[in-house]
């Protein structure tokens, strides 16, 4: 049982002790903020106080209950997005998002006191463009008023746990940029507002404080952590959503919301509800007012008391509310005429009507001190047997599939941005990355990459992605003729993953185009199905490229699937031409270890596959693996590795509680072992594979797992997990990231805040794994990275393990009405686990950088040889390497290094399109400065930039646990020539961009001219993903 944490304390303001201050990190923060931010507000450009101004006013002395009308709009669950937005199917669920907005605009235009707050872009931004001009004026005007406010201000409302942080940073960029050109500074929202995502991120946190928002509120968070939150009155804390960037930068004032977001009982009006609503007229028989006043009093008094000031919010609405506002409204107004009119008799309640961005102004003005949490909210249980951690794994294809669109969405950005207005119209017509972009944000929603909605709902998700690659791909064929000076006949092969590509398996001789996202260069293995014959590969120089074939076991004993096996050598934001052609159609050799029968491997003592760095041993007698050998390191770390699935539960005498889509709870405690065929190409089961792989060069293994159909017919769901079994003394501590950034602690059977109570100990000890977990004593540590989000946790010492598929056959009762039994394409899931052995303090260097690559591995585009000039005047190019263009195997041109002379006029954004943040620390650019083509060279005066730190950044230990986020200076001490003032929103340490710090120096290479930038960059462009935006030179900060 974890002990009870000692807790430690912020001071918002007046407290002369205090360390640090909420004041130095909101702009809502000290007792001098209405002066300072008055100011503040009017020298920032596009910034206003309108959210504050707009206020409603409250009485000091009364305990002040802010009523919040809200909707919660799901953008997919039961229905699809289309269909809640249009009311169709209303059999299934009755909502209708056009009807609520439309009814809501209305019934805030018949009462000048009411609000109204806001979340889902995805579906506001779909109503307006279909409303007059008229409408669309009113709207304005409201939201000017203050009265229509928008909260969260993301195109969704995104998952914490299984979303990878530069996908927020998109999802929440494309509705706050919709706001900002629409609505300008009025739209501005102040808070945060995740009232139902299961569990909260700490990374969460921290990109939501760097974005600029004030306050954050949440809905869902442990029963038993609310139960003593309340008690201690701790509903509400600053939030330290960053160990490692200096605080406030990350640190984001939290409030936890009494009903998650419902309605009080008996308060609900909507036409989906069943409570009476007022009937103040004492003549009728219906008449309740009095009784009703009553409660509201009781109920006000009691949850005032769970809260530290005068103040308490109530949310009035829930899930698709509001579609008849009227009858809401009406008997909101009625109640807060009545409840206020006690005063006269000496009540000590007030009653109005508020929002979020109003409630948190006055905590401000309480200038209390509030406690810091310094961990997250997961995992989330609503009850003792009730652990919301089976979606971290469900759908695993569609979790996938959003990884896989998340790199070629970043692909599409980069290539659009180098190739300029040529990419979007070209010879292979009009290419775009917005479709994939809102498709890709639509996936981040809470019940989308979860694996949460209906299964017809997570068929229109993939149908959404699948579309959004369309256009894509038309501008990469674009970018890429542009680029490289030939127009081909480019192909995608989407099916790669299931050795599918009939250009590559039929054609005589072909072309590789590796695209790298990434701002350093990077070795990556291609694999390409093939026929069965021997290939010739060779270079963007003309050199010769080593390769294997090497055959893929098929469920078919006579079938076997030759795949092409070559490595390749990618630029930094470039690509490089392979050429591939067939020599002969013999078949190719079969590798021994692969083929070598029971009976042969018998003599053998070990059976091991081993490269210059990594040696892996295996049991000859039954396949599995035994030990881990770090020859680089003179490491050995004896390792079982195995599949297993837990049985799902059905319910018992204890609680009814099944597995579901949301919940994972397990029959026992112990999982069961499948029965193994063979060695290095493994087979467990007749549903259960993995191979086993090294590659040379390679310092870490690599496990390609496939699972599925997973059998249900015996009626039992069954939850497969890989496990790790090592001797490591871990003292039950593991290690996972939170959200591909910063990694937390974990410990076994224990919370941080709380003294845990637990029923369920294989469940309540499941984390969120985005994108790698670990764990390690005083000497090694062992590492596994995952391709896709999963669920993952060590319920032994010494021992890992993560969850790869789910299949169940009962609904868990949360809504969904239907099993995760998955369907189609689904139902078989193939992925990988790369598995490295290193010092504890030399493993942070190796799986940071490995981490980046696996989610932005180099994109593959295939092409037939041949191919016409882009125009006549075209040289073919065969490698493109940051601005540096060789062409045909020739030497590349010089490209002169620039320095960081005058700054052009540029601003840089994070979400929030208004909120200016400073830029990064660039000095480690130094030590290889970033050619520029010469086209793009101005004259430049000599000033050199800062020297580089004495450590390169994945081995600076001031740094935060994953590159992409680092710590930054401000202009003025890199161009002192071009002072900057602090704005509202401007953050000493902000996260650049979510591709990581090389990203940045090219970046920086652009930004440092004296010159605008050129002409040929088109429109503003999301350059280098999510984080960044160049924008024309007439912005100045």
């Amino acid at each position: 049982m974890g002990r009870r944490a000692q807790a430690s304390w912020v001071c918002a303001g007046g407290c002369q002790d205090a360390a640090e201050s909420w004041m130095n990190s909101r702009a809502l923060r000290a007792p001098l903020l209405p002066v300072f931010l008055f100011l503040l507000l009017l020298a920032a450009p596009g910034a206003r106080a309108a959210g504050y101004e707009t206020c409603p006013r409250v009485k000091p002395n009364k305990l002040n209950v802010h009523l919040v009308a809200h909707t919660h709009d799901d953008v997919g669950w039961l229905k699809t997005v289309d269909q809640y937005f249009y009311g169709i199917h209303n059999d299934i669920q009755h909502a209708g998002v056009q009807y609520i907005l439309d009814s809501v605009i209305s019934a805030l235009q018949a009462d000048p006191n009411r609000r109204f707050i806001y979340v889902e872009i995805a579906f506001f931004s779909r109503w307006w463009h279909q409303q007059t001009n008229a409408t669309q004026e009113v709207v304005r005007n409201l939201v000017r008023q203050g009265r229509l406010e928008f909260v969260n201000g993301g195109w969704v409302m995104n998952d914490e746990a299984t979303t990878y942080y530069g996908a927020i940073v998109d999802q929440m960029t494309l509705g706050l940029r919709f706001l900002k050109d629409t609505f300008g500074n009025d739209g501005r929202p102040h808070v945060a507002w995740h009232i139902d995502p299961f569990g909260h991120s700490r990374e969460q946190a921290s990109l939501f404080a760097q974005m600029g928002f004030d306050g954050f509120f949440l809905g869902r968070i442990d029963y038993e952590d609310k139960q003593i939150r309340a008690e201690r009155r701790e509903m509400e804390q600053m939030w330290r959503g960053s160990t490692s960037l200096k605080p406030p930068t990350a640190d984001l004032f939290t409030g936890i919301l009494p009903n998650n977001y419902n309605p009080p009982e008996k308060l609900c009006w909507d036409m989906l509800c069943t409570d009476s609503p007022v009937v103040e007229d004492p003549r009728s028989p219906e008449y309740n007012a009095k009784s009703l006043v009553d409660y509201f009093l009781k109920l006000a008094t009691s949850q005032g008391q769970q809260y530290r000031t005068n103040h308490t919010m109530m949310t009035m609405g829930s899930d698709f509310q509001y579609e008849n506002a009227n009858l809401w409204f009406k008997n909101l107004d009625k109640l807060i005429q009545l409840v206020n009119a006690q005063q006269a008799n000496g009540s000590g309640i007030h009653v109005l009507y508020s929002t979020p961005a109003c409630y948190l102004w006055e905590l401000h003005k309480a200038n209390l001190t509030w406690s810091v949490k310094k961990d997250d909210f997961f995992p989330y249980a609503d009850g003792p047997h009730m652990f919301w951690t089976g979606f971290y794994t469900s759908r695993p294809a569609l979790k996938r599939f959003e990884r896989l669109s998340y790199k070629f969405l970043q692909v599409c950005n980069q290539l659009e941005a180098l190739a300029g207005p040529a990419a979007s119209q070209g010879p292979y017509g009009s290419g775009n990355c917005a479709p994939l972009n809102e498709a890709m944000a639509v996936l981040q929603h809470h019940d989308a990459v979860t694996g949460t909605a209906r299964q017809l709902v997570a068929d229109d998700y993939a149908r959404q992605l699948s579309e959004g690659w369309g256009p894509s791909e038309v501008l990469l064929s674009n970018a890429l003729a542009r680029l490289s000076g030939s127009k081909k006949t480019f192909t995608f092969c989407r099916d790669l993953n299931i050795s599918i590509c009939p250009l590559s398996q039929k054609s005589a001789s072909f072309q590789v185009i590796l695209y790298n996202p990434l701002g350093r260069k990077v070795d990556h293995m291609v694999r390409l199905p093939v026929s069965k014959s021997s290939f010739h590969v060779k270079d963007p120089s003309g050199q010769t490229v080593p390769n294997s074939v090497v055959v893929v076991p098929s469920a078919e004993p006579q079938e076997h699937y030759p795949e092409l096996v070559f490595s390749a050598s990618v630029p930094a934001l470039g690509f490089s031409i392979y050429s591939v052609t067939k020599i002969s159609h013999r078949k190719p050799l079969i590798p021994l270890p692969n083929s070598i029968s029971r009976k042969f491997r018998s003599r053998f003592r070990v059976l091991a596959i081993e490269n210059e760095y990594i040696r892996a041993t295996f049991n000859p007698d039954t396949g599995f693996l035994t030990e881990i050998r770090n020859k680089d390191k003179n490491l050995l770390l004896p390792v079982n590795q195995s599949f297993f699935w837990y049985g799902a539960s059905s319910g018992d005498l204890e609680s009814w509680q099944t597995s579901g889509a949301y919940i994972f709870r397990p029959e026992g405690r112990k999982p069961y072992p499948t029965p193994l065929v063979q060695e290095l190409h493994q087979n467990f089961s007749a549903w259960c594979s993995q191979v086993v792989r090294l590659y040379q060069g390679q310092r870490h293994l690599e496990l390609e797992w496939t699972v599925g159909p997973i059998p249900v017919g015996e009626g039992w769901g069954k939850e497969v997990i890989s496990r790790f079994d090592t001797p490591l003394k871990t003292n039950g501590l593991f290690y996972t990231d939170s959200n591909g950034r910063e990694i937390l602690q974990r410990k076994r059977d224990y919370r941080p805040t709380w003294e845990l109570d637990l029923w369920e100990p294989v469940a309540g000890n499941y984390y969120p794994v985005n994108t790698r977990i670990y764990i390690k004593d005083r000497n090694m540590q062992l590492t596994v990275l995952t391709d896709r989000s999963q669920g993952g946790s060590s319920l032994g010492n010494g021992s890992l393990e993560l969850m790869v598929h789910r299949r169940l056959v009962k609904d868990d009762g949360r809504g969904l009405q239907e099993p995760l039994t998955e369907k189609g394409s689904g139902l078989v899931a193939r992925g990988r686990h790369l598995v490295l052995l290193d010092r504890v303090g030399e493993a942070a260097a190796g799986h940071r950088l490995l981490a980046e690559k696996e989610v932005l591995a180099p994109q593959v585009v295939l092409a037939p040889d041949g191919g016409a000039l882009y125009h006549p005047q075209a040289t073919p190019r065969m490698q493109v390497r940051g601005g540096t263009q060789v062409r045909g195997g020739g030497k590349g041109r010089k490209d002169r290094n620039i320095t960081c002379g005058e700054w052009s006029r540029v601003q840089v954004f994070l979400g929030k399109a208004w909120s200016p943040l400073a830029l990064g620390r660039l000095s480690p650019c130094r030590p290889a400065p970033i050619p520029v083509p010469a086209q793009y060279q101005p004259p430049l005066p000599g000033r050199e930039p800062p020297h580089a730190p004495s450590l390169p950044p994945h081995l600076d230990p001031t740094w935060t646990p994953l590159s992409p986020a680092f710590p930054t200076a401000h202009l003025p001490s890199l161009c002192p020539s071009k002072p900057v003032p602090r704005l509202h929103g401007l953050r000493s340490s902000p996260t650049v961009s979510s591709l990581g710090l090389d990203h940045f120096c090219l970046f920086w290479a652009w930004i440092c001219m004296a010159t605008p930038l050129p002409e040929n960059l088109g429109p503003p462009h999301s350059l280098f993903g999510s984080a960044l935006s160049l924008h024309k030179p007439e912005v100045s900060f």
